[in-house]
């Protein structure tokens, strides 16, 4: 959460973005890097404060649980966090916000890859990229044809007061945040591998 690197990595924003509510929202979370690090990184000070899959959703799941959590908690802020690959699964869920009108924000963690898949092809497969790089659309010109306001990140000096916008606005909001393609989740253990074996860096060999 306190990178030396110039792009912006994942687990910053989540804590940035938890720490804006007061540690008081509800994360829903995408499935995916994602996913594991707002889990992470994402703070709570009560129960009942975030919506997962766990291991056993697909991308997609994101967007139409955080519909429902915001219905089902609408005095509570949503912070619904997705991947560029993810949110283009269910997508058309957009218009369900327009429709009804649901305040809910959205967080793309986008590093134009299917980062998860990438980090494998990283780590085990030498780089080689199949079918994991991602030309993404205009999302903020998406959000808007839905009647969404929004916003692209680049740099980590927009993020603090983009996210301020995005919280003080009344109605749902995207928050295209531009991460490290290099970005991975750590620790984890190969597949196959005994649980011993604890990954903990890219650069160890497996």
């Amino acid at each position: 959460i306190h990178p030396r690197k110039p792009l912006m990595n994942m687990g910053e924003v989540a804590r940035k973005v938890s720490e804006a509510t007061g540690n008081d929202s509800i994360l829903v979370t995408d499935v995916g890097q994602n996913q594991m690090l707002s889990a992470r990184y994402y703070r709570f000070k009560s129960s009942r404060s975030i919506v997962t899959s766990g291991g056993l959703g697909t991308m997609g799941f994101g967007l139409p649980a955080a519909i429902g959590a915001k219905i089902g908690n609408p005095d509570r802020t949503v912070c619904f966090f997705t991947g560029d690959g993810g949110l283009q699964m269910t997508i058309e869920e957009l218009g369900t916000i327009m429709q009804y009108g649901i305040d809910v924000k959205i967080i793309i963690l986008n590093n134009n890859f299917l980062g998860m898949v990438k980090q494998w092809q990283d780590l085990f497969f030498d780089h080689r990229y199949s079918e994991t790089p991602m030309l993404n659309p205009d999302f903020t010109g998406v959000a808007a044809a839905y009647g969404i306001a929004g916003e692209r990140v680049a740099t980590r000096e927009e993020l603090d007061s983009a996210i301020r916008r995005m919280l003080d606005h009344r109605g749902a909001y995207l928050l295209d945040v531009q991460i490290d393609p290099d970005c991975m989740v750590f620790p984890m253990t190969p597949a196959g591998s005994c649980v011993t074996h604890i990954m903990l860096n890219a650069t160890e060999k497996y």
